[in-house]
């Protein structure tokens, strides 16, 4: 629904049980802020750390990463005092969203960052994070942050999208609630996506492949130095990137989990629980592939599910 316009586009409102991107429009941008807006599981955190060890130099940072990047459009937290955190950030900030593009207040001066990663294994990515999470403690952070109306139904949906294997994979696939009501379904994540595809010509949009990522670390830490125009010590680069490998990132959960003060994680190093590609090889069979990719054709365009699925495209006549 779209609700608000910023300069001549108009901004979509994205609102679920967990998120509102409502809660942009009071936020006063500065000249060099950075958004990282991906849909769930495709590499928020991996980028939030990579921005942080670029920004800072170093991976010893003045503040844990979840208060330094918080969540500003999650509803588990009281508005107010993140919007104070970040307008008491001295250095260059970096703010985490997974609020489409379409959904976030526009401005020249700021750079917006995605990941995009195989549909496939986001879905399954997902089942282990929701089955990693407490719903009742989930209840307790949005009454916390004063959202005791529409908690239980978060908890709901926690527990619905923790369905594990191939049935919890259909259910995300065919999940068909409106893509501004769900944060956590196939056509949402191919909507969100698709809303950087759109706009990856522009100056300050960044679109990474978290495949990439896996493969070539220190190639797209340097791109992404490039694209923010941070300057970096030559000789520290290499302690950067190893900080931000899978291995040592699960080693620093305390630090590095979101919503850390919440108390929803049942085990914070389970939220790194493998950050592979291919898990979905483990346990859908033909008949689910092809009806996944029955719905990814039927949202977006044969250039991007290329994009999309660059070790496993999709079977031959699926792509629209």
């Amino acid at each position: 629904m779209v609700e608000t316009v910023a300069g001549d586009r108009p901004v979509v409102r994205y609102r679920s049980p967990v998120l509102d991107s409502a809660r942009w429009a009071d936020f006063p941008f500065r000249e060099g802020d950075i958004v990282i807006s991906t849909p769930p599981k495709c590499g928020t955190t991996w980028t939030q750390m990579i921005c942080a060890l670029l920004i800072h130099g170093s991976a010893e940072f003045p503040q844990p990463l979840d208060s330094m990047s918080p969540w500003l459009d999650a509803r588990y937290r009281d508005h107010g005092e993140v919007l104070a955190t970040l307008a008491a950030q001295p250095h260059r900030r970096f703010v985490k969203s997974h609020t489409p593009l379409d959904g976030l207040p526009y401005d020249a001066r700021v750079t917006y960052v995605c990941v995009g990663r195989d549909p496939r294994d986001v879905g399954v990515s997902m089942q282990h994070h929701m089955a990693n999470m407490d719903p009742a403690a989930v209840v307790r952070a949005r009454a916390r942050a004063g959202g005791e109306k529409g908690a239980e139904e978060a908890a709901r949906r926690v527990r619905e999208a923790a369905e594990p294997g191939a049935a919890g994979f259909r259910r995300w696939v065919e999940d068909r609630t409106p893509v501004d009501e769900a944060p956590a379904s196939l056509r949402f994540t191919l909507h969100h996506l698709r809303t950087f595809w759109e706009a990856r010509d522009l100056d300050n949009v960044v679109l990474l492949h978290y495949d990439d990522l896996k493969s070539d670390l220190a190639g797209n830490m340097r791109r992404l130095t490039r694209r923010l125009g941070v300057a970096v010590d030559e000789e520290r680069f290499p302690e950067l990137v190893r900080a931000a490998t899978f291995e040592a990132m699960r080693g620093r959960a305390d630090q590095l989990v979101p919503e850390a003060g919440t108390g929803i994680w049942r085990d914070p190093r389970e939220f790194f629980h493998r950050g592979s590609s291919g898990q979905w090889e483990e346990i859908l069979t033909e008949p689910d592939l092809l009806r996944y990719a029955e719905v990814t054709a039927e949202c977006v365009s044969s250039g991007m599910a290329a994009w999309l699925h660059p070790a496993h495209p999709l079977p031959a006549g699926a792509e629209s």
